[in-house]
């Protein structure tokens, strides 16, 4: 098959490629002949078709370097910078060089066609319940990928995706990898902040038609104004639970929300609007336990029994459509009765002032574990735990109502607003 990217150079070499937070724009064309000039920078360096090379880029360098990389078949490994040394050591073991400037040299003959079993990234899990662990994805795992989100959310020739992930986790590349091969624009913003990627939303001239976030950002971005994007077609929501409330939220203000089930195993997305992407198998484990098999998994993730044991549960209707009801780990045994944290946290945000929620088991003499809460409350609104008690009793079982509430300031989230369950119990009490 022929590179992505020379592909979308000679087909449409005049397309904005990359479109920067402050306007900056880069042509395909361009984009091409930066990387080639990044594969020659690379080849200086010895590296070889096969290495892996750690990319300790942001933004326009990362995706120059990536390409570069690919050019010349080397592996990219993507690296947060807001690791810290052991982090970011423990990341680029194996790689033959670490790329932490841009890299220029003298443009390199680049291969002319690319292997689809290649090794093309090594990904990192998010660590939101355990310790990162690298992910091998293949060109086609890539390819897939992009084909079945194409289905599933249509493809305009004009389409420009924001991303305001970062690039050195799933969600972020899988959208400049999808671009590339569509010879779409990526509306790039170095990281999330809630007021660049309100304006680009609202400014008719950037045009965005997609746009992916996870449920805090989206939370963020209606709570800035964002209301009746021009031409905004879908928000792809996913990396968590997404509460009704905040659907029912995002479509009273005009934002069609297309909700999203994926993992780093599967380059993003498993599952839009319920539905299996292209290529993809799903069932339910006998635990409730959600497997998945197909084109865009990654083939070192999957087990004895050739399928990937997600660790969600979650179940099928009859249309085949999946709905996660929570985390295998995460699930909590109170008084014998098991309750999915998400379950209660979406009704915490039910609740007008409760802008965040986290819930949680800790031990518990009588119960075997407890069920409590770390709530936000709303700025300029008021709460305590009681009455959040009381609401969340007018819904839930009794065994499902946290024991105690405490209020704090913030929740542990990472990069990508991820919750870190493994942090709850440590947030700050917010101040009386």
């Amino acid at each position: 098959m022929e590179l992505w990217l020379a592909r979308a150079a000679r087909t449409h070499g005049d397309r904005v490629a990359l479109l920067g937070a402050g306007g900056e724009q880069l042509s395909y064309q361009a984009l091409d002949a930066r990387s080639r000039s990044a594969a020659g920078a690379l080849l200086e360096r010895g590296v070889s078709a096969g290495d892996r090379v750690a990319l300790a880029l942001a933004g326009n360098d990362l995706v120059v370097a990536l390409h570069g990389c690919m050019a010349i078949g080397a592996v990219a490994v993507p690296i947060d910078l807001r690791l810290g040394a052991d982090e970011r050591h423990a990341r680029t073991a194996g790689a033959v060089t670490v790329v932490s400037a841009p890299l220029a040299g003298a443009p390199a003959p680049v291969r002319r066609e690319l292997a689809l079993h290649e090794i093309a990234t090594i990904m990192h899990t998010s660590g939101t319940t355990a310790a990162p662990r690298p992910v091998a994805l293949s060109y086609d795992n890539w390819l897939w990928n992009a084909l079945g989100s194409a289905l599933a959310l249509g493809l305009d020739p004009q389409e420009r995706w924001l991303c305001p992930m970062p690039l050195a986790h799933v969600g972020g590349l899988s959208i400049q990898l999808r671009s590339v091969i569509y010879a779409t624009t990526v509306v790039l913003h170095d990281r999330f902040d809630a007021e660049a990627a309100l304006a680009a939303l609202l400014d008719p001239a950037q045009a965005v038609t997609l746009v992916s976030l996870v449920p805090t950002m989206l939370a963020r971005l209606l709570d800035a104004g964002l209301r009746d994007p021009p031409t905004l077609r879908r928000a792809l929501l996913g990396g968590g639970p997404i509460a009704p409330a905040l659907l029912q939220a995002a479509a009273a203000a005009g934002v069609s929300v297309a909700p999203s089930y994926g993992m780093t195993e599967t380059c993003s997305q498993i599952a839009t609007d319920g539905l299996p992407l292209l290529g993809i198998e799903l069932r339910i484990a006998d635990d409730g336990e959600v497997l998945v098999r197909g084109a865009n998994v990654a083939r070192g993730a999957l087990g004895d029994d050739g399928w990937l044991h997600t660790g969600d549960l979650g179940a099928l209707d009859r249309r085949g459509r999946l709905t996660i009801t929570g985390r295998k780990a995460d699930t909590i045994i109170s008084g014998g009765e098991n309750v999915a944290p998400a379950e209660v946290e979406a009704v915490l945000l039910e609740h007008p002032a409760v802008a965040d929620a986290a819930v949680f088991g800790i031990p518990d003499l009588e119960w075997g574990e407890a069920v409590v809460a770390d709530v936000v409350i709303r700025a300029g609104m008021d709460a305590d735990g009681e009455g959040l008690r009381t609401h969340c009793a007018r819904t839930l079982a009794a065994f499902k109502v946290p024991k105690a509430i405490q209020l704090v300031s913030g929740l542990p989230r990472g990069e990508t607003g991820k919750l870190l369950r493994r942090d709850l119990g440590k947030s700050i009490r917010r101040s009386p």
